[in-house]
Protein backbone atom coordinates (compact mmCIF):
# COMPACT_ATOMS: atom_id res chain seq x y z
CA UNK A 1 0.00 0.00 0.00
CA UNK A 2 1.23 3.47 -0.82
CA UNK A 3 2.15 5.34 2.33
CA UNK A 4 0.25 8.37 1.07
CA UNK A 5 -2.97 6.52 0.29
CA UNK A 6 -5.96 7.16 2.51
CA UNK A 7 -9.71 7.08 2.11
CA UNK A 8 -12.82 8.68 3.56
CA UNK A 9 -14.51 5.90 5.51
CA UNK A 10 -18.28 5.56 5.13
CA UNK A 11 -20.74 3.32 6.88
CA UNK A 12 -21.32 0.03 5.00
CA UNK A 13 -24.81 1.05 3.89
CA UNK A 14 -23.65 4.50 2.73
CA UNK A 15 -20.73 2.96 0.88
CA UNK A 16 -23.03 0.52 -0.93
CA UNK A 17 -25.41 3.34 -1.87
CA UNK A 18 -22.51 5.43 -3.16
CA UNK A 19 -21.06 2.58 -5.22
CA UNK A 20 -24.52 1.86 -6.65
CA UNK A 21 -24.89 5.50 -7.66
CA UNK A 22 -21.41 5.64 -9.15
CA UNK A 23 -22.12 2.44 -11.05
CA UNK A 24 -25.36 3.96 -12.39
CA UNK A 25 -23.49 7.06 -13.58
CA UNK A 26 -20.88 4.84 -15.20
CA UNK A 27 -23.70 2.81 -16.76
CA UNK A 28 -25.07 5.81 -18.65
CA UNK A 29 -21.57 7.00 -19.58
CA UNK A 30 -20.71 3.58 -21.05
CA UNK A 31 -24.14 3.20 -22.63
CA UNK A 32 -23.76 6.58 -24.31
CA UNK A 33 -20.59 5.27 -25.95
CA UNK A 34 -21.88 1.76 -26.63
CA UNK A 35 -25.21 2.87 -28.03
CA UNK A 36 -23.45 4.04 -31.17
CA UNK A 37 -22.09 0.56 -31.91
CA UNK A 38 -25.32 -1.34 -32.65
CA UNK A 39 -26.74 1.76 -34.36
CA UNK A 40 -23.86 1.73 -36.84
CA UNK A 41 -25.70 -0.08 -39.62
CA UNK A 42 -28.79 2.15 -39.30
CA UNK A 43 -26.84 5.41 -39.03
CA UNK A 44 -24.72 4.57 -42.08
CA UNK A 45 -27.92 3.92 -44.03
CA UNK A 46 -29.97 6.89 -42.76
CA UNK A 47 -27.23 9.50 -43.15
CA UNK A 48 -25.65 7.87 -46.23
CA UNK A 49 -22.22 7.84 -44.56
CA UNK A 50 -19.27 5.50 -44.98
CA UNK A 51 -17.78 3.22 -42.29
CA UNK A 52 -14.97 5.78 -41.86
CA UNK A 53 -17.52 8.58 -41.28
CA UNK A 54 -19.34 6.40 -38.78
CA UNK A 55 -16.12 5.92 -36.83
CA UNK A 56 -15.78 9.71 -36.77
CA UNK A 57 -19.11 9.84 -34.93
CA UNK A 58 -17.76 7.30 -32.45
CA UNK A 59 -14.34 8.95 -32.17
CA UNK A 60 -15.71 12.48 -31.69
CA UNK A 61 -16.97 11.51 -28.23
CA UNK A 62 -13.52 10.25 -27.26
CA UNK A 63 -11.57 13.19 -28.64
CA UNK A 64 -13.85 15.67 -26.86
CA UNK A 65 -13.52 13.73 -23.61
CA UNK A 66 -9.74 13.77 -24.05
CA UNK A 67 -9.56 17.55 -24.43
CA UNK A 68 -11.90 18.21 -21.50
CA UNK A 69 -10.07 15.64 -19.39
CA UNK A 70 -6.73 17.33 -19.88
CA UNK A 71 -8.31 20.63 -18.89
CA UNK A 72 -9.91 18.96 -15.87
CA UNK A 73 -6.51 17.80 -14.69
CA UNK A 74 -5.74 21.41 -13.83
CA UNK A 75 -8.80 22.24 -11.73
CA UNK A 76 -10.82 19.17 -10.60
CA UNK A 77 -8.91 18.74 -7.32
CA UNK A 78 -9.87 22.29 -6.41
CA UNK A 79 -13.48 21.24 -5.82
CA UNK A 80 -15.22 18.55 -3.81
CA UNK A 81 -16.03 15.47 -5.88
CA UNK A 82 -19.81 15.51 -5.40
CA UNK A 83 -20.28 19.08 -6.56
CA UNK A 84 -18.13 18.57 -9.64
CA UNK A 85 -19.76 15.26 -10.55
CA UNK A 86 -23.34 16.52 -10.23
CA UNK A 87 -22.66 19.59 -12.40
CA UNK A 88 -20.83 17.61 -15.07
CA UNK A 89 -23.51 14.92 -15.14
CA UNK A 90 -26.18 17.57 -15.73
CA UNK A 91 -24.21 18.77 -18.76
CA UNK A 92 -23.94 15.19 -19.96
CA UNK A 93 -27.73 14.74 -19.81
CA UNK A 94 -28.42 17.95 -21.73
CA UNK A 95 -25.87 17.01 -24.41
CA UNK A 96 -27.44 13.57 -24.80
CA UNK A 97 -30.82 15.25 -25.31
CA UNK A 98 -29.20 17.24 -28.12
CA UNK A 99 -28.09 13.91 -29.66
CA UNK A 100 -31.68 12.67 -29.58
CA UNK A 101 -32.92 15.82 -31.31
CA UNK A 102 -30.15 16.01 -33.93
CA UNK A 103 -31.71 16.48 -37.40
CA UNK A 104 -28.66 15.46 -39.44
CA UNK A 105 -25.18 13.93 -39.33
CA UNK A 106 -23.37 17.21 -38.56
CA UNK A 107 -25.72 18.13 -35.72
CA UNK A 108 -25.28 14.67 -34.24
CA UNK A 109 -21.50 15.05 -34.50
CA UNK A 110 -21.63 18.36 -32.61
CA UNK A 111 -23.85 16.87 -29.91
CA UNK A 112 -21.54 13.88 -29.55
CA UNK A 113 -18.62 16.25 -28.98
CA UNK A 114 -20.52 18.03 -26.18
CA UNK A 115 -21.60 14.74 -24.60
CA UNK A 116 -18.03 13.50 -24.69
CA UNK A 117 -16.71 16.64 -23.01
CA UNK A 118 -19.09 16.31 -20.05
CA UNK A 119 -19.27 12.51 -19.91
CA UNK A 120 -15.52 11.99 -20.00
CA UNK A 121 -14.94 14.25 -17.00
CA UNK A 122 -17.84 12.68 -15.09
CA UNK A 123 -16.45 9.19 -15.76
CA UNK A 124 -13.03 10.17 -14.42
CA UNK A 125 -14.60 11.41 -11.18
CA UNK A 126 -16.39 8.07 -10.74
CA UNK A 127 -13.05 6.25 -10.60
CA UNK A 128 -11.60 8.93 -8.33
CA UNK A 129 -14.47 8.59 -5.85
CA UNK A 130 -14.02 4.82 -5.65
CA UNK A 131 -10.44 5.49 -4.54
CA UNK A 132 -11.68 8.15 -2.11
CA UNK A 133 -14.12 5.98 -0.19
CA UNK A 134 -12.84 2.37 -0.45
CA UNK A 135 -9.64 1.13 1.27
CA UNK A 136 -7.04 -0.57 -0.93
CA UNK A 137 -7.69 -4.09 0.37
CA UNK A 138 -11.29 -3.92 -0.95
CA UNK A 139 -10.72 -1.62 -3.92
CA UNK A 140 -10.55 -4.35 -6.55
CA UNK A 141 -14.01 -5.66 -5.66
CA UNK A 142 -15.43 -2.13 -5.51
CA UNK A 143 -13.93 -1.34 -8.91
CA UNK A 144 -15.48 -4.56 -10.18
CA UNK A 145 -18.92 -3.44 -8.99
CA UNK A 146 -18.57 -0.13 -10.80
CA UNK A 147 -17.18 -1.83 -13.90
CA UNK A 148 -20.27 -4.09 -13.88
CA UNK A 149 -21.90 -1.12 -15.61
CA UNK A 150 -20.40 -2.48 -18.83
CA UNK A 151 -22.27 -5.81 -18.91
CA UNK A 152 -25.45 -4.24 -17.52
CA UNK A 153 -25.36 -1.72 -20.35
CA UNK A 154 -25.04 -4.66 -22.73
CA UNK A 155 -27.83 -6.73 -21.16
CA UNK A 156 -30.35 -3.90 -20.75
CA UNK A 157 -29.32 -0.91 -22.79
CA UNK A 158 -27.93 -2.19 -26.06
CA UNK A 159 -30.68 -4.73 -26.90
CA UNK A 160 -33.39 -2.30 -25.78
CA UNK A 161 -31.72 0.41 -27.85
CA UNK A 162 -31.75 -1.87 -30.88
CA UNK A 163 -35.44 -2.67 -30.40
CA UNK A 164 -36.33 1.01 -29.96
CA UNK A 165 -34.26 2.00 -32.99
CA UNK A 166 -35.88 -0.69 -35.08
CA UNK A 167 -39.39 0.38 -34.09
CA UNK A 168 -39.13 4.15 -33.62
CA UNK A 169 -35.87 5.15 -35.35
CA UNK A 170 -32.34 5.87 -34.18
CA UNK A 171 -33.42 8.88 -32.08
CA UNK A 172 -35.30 6.69 -29.60
CA UNK A 173 -32.31 5.11 -27.78
CA UNK A 174 -30.96 8.56 -26.98
CA UNK A 175 -34.32 9.61 -25.51
CA UNK A 176 -34.15 6.46 -23.36
CA UNK A 177 -30.69 7.47 -22.18
CA UNK A 178 -31.91 10.97 -21.32
CA UNK A 179 -34.66 9.45 -19.18
CA UNK A 180 -32.14 7.26 -17.34
CA UNK A 181 -29.78 10.21 -16.82
CA UNK A 182 -32.59 12.33 -15.36
CA UNK A 183 -33.44 9.70 -12.74
CA UNK A 184 -29.77 9.04 -11.90
CA UNK A 185 -29.09 12.78 -11.59
CA UNK A 186 -31.70 12.98 -8.84
CA UNK A 187 -30.24 9.87 -7.17
CA UNK A 188 -26.72 11.33 -7.29
CA UNK A 189 -27.87 14.58 -5.71
CA UNK A 190 -29.31 12.67 -2.75
CA UNK A 191 -27.01 9.66 -2.36
CA UNK A 192 -23.45 10.83 -3.04
CA UNK A 193 -21.60 11.71 0.17
CA UNK A 194 -20.41 15.32 0.58
CA UNK A 195 -16.85 14.26 1.43
CA UNK A 196 -14.23 16.99 1.59
CA UNK A 197 -11.75 16.24 -1.18
CA UNK A 198 -10.93 19.77 -2.28
CA UNK A 199 -7.19 20.49 -2.04
CA UNK A 200 -6.45 23.62 -0.05
CA UNK A 201 -4.23 26.27 -1.69
CA UNK A 202 -4.60 24.43 -4.97
CA UNK A 203 -2.01 25.46 -7.55
CA UNK A 204 -3.10 24.14 -10.98
CA UNK A 205 0.23 24.35 -12.80
CA UNK A 206 2.18 22.85 -9.89
CA UNK A 207 -0.44 20.11 -9.56
CA UNK A 208 -0.17 19.19 -13.24
CA UNK A 209 3.62 19.16 -13.12
CA UNK A 210 3.50 16.78 -10.16
CA UNK A 211 1.02 14.52 -11.92
CA UNK A 212 3.05 14.31 -15.12
CA UNK A 213 6.51 14.24 -13.53
CA UNK A 214 6.17 10.97 -11.62
CA UNK A 215 7.35 7.91 -13.50
CA UNK A 216 4.76 5.69 -11.82
CA UNK A 217 2.00 7.99 -13.06
CA UNK A 218 3.31 7.89 -16.62
CA UNK A 219 3.40 4.09 -16.55
CA UNK A 220 -0.17 4.03 -15.24
CA UNK A 221 -1.26 6.37 -18.04
CA UNK A 222 0.39 4.11 -20.61
CA UNK A 223 -1.39 1.08 -19.17
CA UNK A 224 -4.76 2.81 -19.39
CA UNK A 225 -4.19 3.79 -23.01
CA UNK A 226 -3.19 0.39 -24.36
CA UNK A 227 -5.92 -1.23 -22.24
CA UNK A 228 -8.68 0.61 -24.11
CA UNK A 229 -7.01 0.48 -27.52
CA UNK A 230 -7.12 -3.32 -27.51
CA UNK A 231 -10.91 -3.23 -27.47
CA UNK A 232 -11.37 0.13 -29.18
CA UNK A 233 -10.07 -1.20 -32.47
CA UNK A 234 -12.69 -3.96 -32.61
CA UNK A 235 -15.78 -2.99 -30.64
CA UNK A 236 -17.20 -0.41 -33.15
CA UNK A 237 -17.48 -3.10 -35.82
CA UNK A 238 -18.65 -6.12 -33.81
CA UNK A 239 -22.36 -5.36 -34.25
CA UNK A 240 -22.08 -4.36 -37.94
CA UNK A 241 -20.01 -7.49 -38.67
CA UNK A 242 -22.54 -9.72 -36.92
CA UNK A 243 -25.15 -8.36 -39.34
CA UNK A 244 -23.06 -8.19 -42.53
CA UNK A 245 -20.69 -11.15 -42.10
CA UNK A 246 -22.41 -13.53 -39.69
CA UNK A 247 -25.87 -12.92 -41.11
CA UNK A 248 -27.79 -12.19 -37.93
CA UNK A 249 -31.13 -10.43 -37.91
CA UNK A 250 -30.88 -6.89 -36.49
CA UNK A 251 -34.25 -6.94 -34.74
CA UNK A 252 -34.06 -10.17 -32.73
CA UNK A 253 -30.83 -12.13 -33.14
CA UNK A 254 -28.35 -9.26 -32.61
CA UNK A 255 -30.02 -8.14 -29.34
CA UNK A 256 -30.05 -11.79 -28.26
CA UNK A 257 -26.27 -12.23 -28.62
CA UNK A 258 -25.74 -9.02 -26.64
CA UNK A 259 -28.05 -10.31 -23.91
CA UNK A 260 -26.19 -13.64 -23.70
CA UNK A 261 -22.79 -11.92 -23.68
CA UNK A 262 -23.92 -9.39 -21.12
CA UNK A 263 -25.37 -12.00 -18.79
CA UNK A 264 -22.12 -13.95 -18.93
CA UNK A 265 -20.25 -10.78 -18.02
CA UNK A 266 -22.63 -9.99 -15.16
CA UNK A 267 -21.70 -13.35 -13.67
CA UNK A 268 -17.95 -13.04 -14.32
CA UNK A 269 -17.42 -9.42 -13.21
CA UNK A 270 -17.92 -9.93 -9.43
CA UNK A 271 -15.66 -12.98 -9.56
CA UNK A 272 -12.91 -11.03 -11.32
CA UNK A 273 -13.32 -8.21 -8.80
CA UNK A 274 -12.94 -10.66 -5.90
CA UNK A 275 -9.86 -12.21 -7.53
CA UNK A 276 -8.38 -8.71 -7.94
CA UNK A 277 -8.33 -8.39 -4.15
CA UNK A 278 -6.96 -11.89 -3.48
CA UNK A 279 -4.24 -12.52 -6.08
CA UNK A 280 -1.55 -10.61 -7.93
CA UNK A 281 -3.41 -8.27 -10.28
CA UNK A 282 -0.74 -8.46 -12.96
CA UNK A 283 -1.04 -12.25 -13.12
CA UNK A 284 -4.83 -11.99 -13.29
CA UNK A 285 -4.60 -9.42 -16.09
CA UNK A 286 -2.24 -11.70 -18.02
CA UNK A 287 -4.55 -14.71 -17.73
CA UNK A 288 -7.59 -12.75 -18.89
CA UNK A 289 -5.57 -11.24 -21.77
CA UNK A 290 -4.79 -14.77 -23.03
CA UNK A 291 -8.52 -15.52 -23.04
CA UNK A 292 -9.14 -12.23 -24.86
CA UNK A 293 -6.63 -13.11 -27.60
CA UNK A 294 -8.41 -16.42 -28.24
CA UNK A 295 -11.77 -14.61 -28.38
CA UNK A 296 -10.45 -12.03 -30.85
CA UNK A 297 -8.99 -14.68 -33.16
CA UNK A 298 -12.37 -16.40 -33.18
CA UNK A 299 -14.73 -13.45 -33.52
CA UNK A 300 -12.81 -11.72 -36.33
CA UNK A 301 -12.97 -14.88 -38.47
CA UNK A 302 -16.58 -15.75 -37.78
CA UNK A 303 -18.68 -16.37 -40.88
CA UNK A 304 -22.28 -17.43 -41.28
CA UNK A 305 -23.13 -19.52 -38.25
CA UNK A 306 -25.92 -20.38 -35.85
CA UNK A 307 -27.30 -18.02 -33.24
CA UNK A 308 -25.98 -20.36 -30.51
CA UNK A 309 -22.38 -20.25 -31.74
CA UNK A 310 -22.55 -16.50 -32.35
CA UNK A 311 -23.84 -15.98 -28.79
CA UNK A 312 -21.11 -18.14 -27.23
CA UNK A 313 -18.40 -16.27 -29.13
CA UNK A 314 -19.88 -12.92 -28.06
CA UNK A 315 -20.02 -14.10 -24.43
CA UNK A 316 -16.37 -15.13 -24.49
CA UNK A 317 -15.40 -11.84 -26.13
CA UNK A 318 -17.31 -9.66 -23.65
CA UNK A 319 -16.15 -11.58 -20.57
CA UNK A 320 -12.52 -11.26 -21.64
CA UNK A 321 -12.77 -7.61 -22.70
CA UNK A 322 -14.53 -6.40 -19.56
CA UNK A 323 -12.60 -8.70 -17.20
CA UNK A 324 -9.29 -6.95 -17.93
CA UNK A 325 -10.55 -3.65 -16.51
CA UNK A 326 -10.94 -4.61 -12.86
CA UNK A 327 -7.30 -5.64 -12.22
CA UNK A 328 -5.86 -3.05 -14.59
CA UNK A 329 -7.85 -0.07 -13.33
CA UNK A 330 -7.26 -1.07 -9.71
CA UNK A 331 -3.53 -0.99 -10.47
CA UNK A 332 -3.94 2.44 -12.05
CA UNK A 333 -5.99 3.83 -9.14
CA UNK A 334 -3.48 2.50 -6.60
CA UNK A 335 -0.61 4.20 -8.44
CA UNK A 336 -1.62 7.73 -7.38
CA UNK A 337 -1.60 9.50 -4.02
CA UNK A 338 -5.02 10.64 -2.83
CA UNK A 339 -4.11 14.35 -3.03
CA UNK A 340 -3.56 14.05 -6.80
CA UNK A 341 -6.38 11.59 -7.50
CA UNK A 342 -8.95 13.91 -9.08
CA UNK A 343 -6.53 15.54 -11.51
CA UNK A 344 -4.74 12.27 -12.19
CA UNK A 345 -7.95 10.39 -13.03
CA UNK A 346 -9.08 13.27 -15.24
CA UNK A 347 -5.85 13.15 -17.24
CA UNK A 348 -6.06 9.37 -17.25
CA UNK A 349 -9.61 9.46 -18.63
CA UNK A 350 -8.51 12.00 -21.25
CA UNK A 351 -5.73 9.74 -22.45
CA UNK A 352 -8.06 6.73 -22.45
CA UNK A 353 -10.65 8.56 -24.51
CA UNK A 354 -8.04 9.83 -26.95
CA UNK A 355 -6.61 6.33 -27.29
CA UNK A 356 -10.08 4.84 -27.81
CA UNK A 357 -10.94 7.47 -30.40
CA UNK A 358 -7.65 6.92 -32.20
CA UNK A 359 -8.29 3.19 -32.20
CA UNK A 360 -11.74 3.76 -33.73
CA UNK A 361 -10.29 5.92 -36.49
CA UNK A 362 -7.62 3.28 -37.17
CA UNK A 363 -10.33 0.63 -37.38
CA UNK A 364 -12.28 2.75 -39.84
CA UNK A 365 -9.27 2.87 -42.15
CA UNK A 366 -8.73 -0.90 -42.07
CA UNK A 367 -12.34 -2.07 -42.45
CA UNK A 368 -14.06 -1.67 -45.82
CA UNK A 369 -17.56 -2.49 -47.00
CA UNK A 370 -17.62 -4.68 -50.13
CA UNK A 371 -20.29 -4.18 -52.83
CA UNK A 372 -22.24 -7.15 -51.45
CA UNK A 373 -22.31 -5.51 -47.98
CA UNK A 374 -19.62 -7.79 -46.49
CA UNK A 375 -17.14 -6.09 -44.13
CA UNK A 376 -13.54 -6.93 -45.02
CA UNK A 377 -10.35 -6.35 -43.03
CA UNK A 378 -11.54 -7.81 -39.71
CA UNK A 379 -8.80 -10.49 -39.43
CA UNK A 380 -6.12 -7.82 -39.89
CA UNK A 381 -7.90 -5.66 -37.31
CA UNK A 382 -7.83 -8.66 -34.96
CA UNK A 383 -4.04 -8.87 -35.18
CA UNK A 384 -3.79 -5.15 -34.40
CA UNK A 385 -5.99 -5.71 -31.33
CA UNK A 386 -3.83 -8.64 -30.21
CA UNK A 387 -0.76 -6.42 -30.46
CA UNK A 388 -2.38 -4.03 -27.99
CA UNK A 389 -3.23 -6.94 -25.66
CA UNK A 390 0.44 -7.88 -25.56
CA UNK A 391 1.44 -4.26 -24.97
CA UNK A 392 -1.03 -4.10 -22.08
CA UNK A 393 0.70 -7.00 -20.35
CA UNK A 394 4.17 -5.53 -20.95
CA UNK A 395 3.24 -2.08 -19.66
CA UNK A 396 1.49 -3.60 -16.62
CA UNK A 397 4.69 -5.50 -15.87
CA UNK A 398 6.62 -2.21 -15.99
CA UNK A 399 4.14 -0.56 -13.63
CA UNK A 400 4.33 -3.44 -11.15
CA UNK A 401 8.15 -3.35 -11.25
CA UNK A 402 8.15 0.39 -10.49
CA UNK A 403 5.45 0.19 -7.78
CA UNK A 404 4.87 -3.38 -6.50
CA UNK A 405 2.05 -2.27 -4.18
CA UNK A 406 -0.28 -1.52 -7.13
CA UNK A 407 -0.56 -5.20 -8.07
CA UNK A 408 -0.12 -6.98 -4.72
CA UNK A 409 -3.30 -7.84 -2.77
CA UNK A 410 -3.53 -5.78 0.40
CA UNK A 411 -4.16 -7.54 3.74
CA UNK A 412 -7.22 -6.53 5.68
CA UNK A 413 -6.19 -4.31 8.60
CA UNK A 414 -6.23 -6.07 11.97
CA UNK A 415 -9.03 -4.90 14.26
CA UNK A 416 -7.99 -2.46 16.96
CA UNK A 417 -7.87 -4.38 20.28
CA UNK A 418 -10.26 -3.24 22.96
CA UNK A 419 -8.70 -2.46 26.31
CA UNK A 420 -10.69 -4.58 28.78
CA UNK A 421 -9.53 -2.46 31.70
CA UNK A 422 -10.83 0.73 30.17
Amino acid sequence: MSPHDHHHALTPSRERATLLTLGAIQFTHILDFMIMMPLGAQLMQVFKISPAQFTHLVASYGFAAAVSGLAGGFFLDRYDRKRSLVVLYAGFGISTLACALAPNHHALLAARIAAGAFGGLAGSLVSAMVGDIVPPYRRGRAMGYVMAAFPIASVVGVPLGLVLAGKFGWHAPFFLLVGCATVIFGLATLALPPIRTAVQNHQPLHQMRQILAKGVHRRAFALSMVLVMAGGTLIPFIAPSYIANVGLDERFQLPMVYIVGGLATVLSTPLVGWLSDHMDRFKLLTLISVLAIVAVLWITRLGHTSLTVASLVMAMFMVAMSGRFSPAMTMVTNAVESRYRGGFMSVNAALQQAASAGASVLAGELVLRAPDGHLSGLPLLGWVSIGFFLLTVLVAAELRAAAPHVAAPQPKPAPIPVDATA
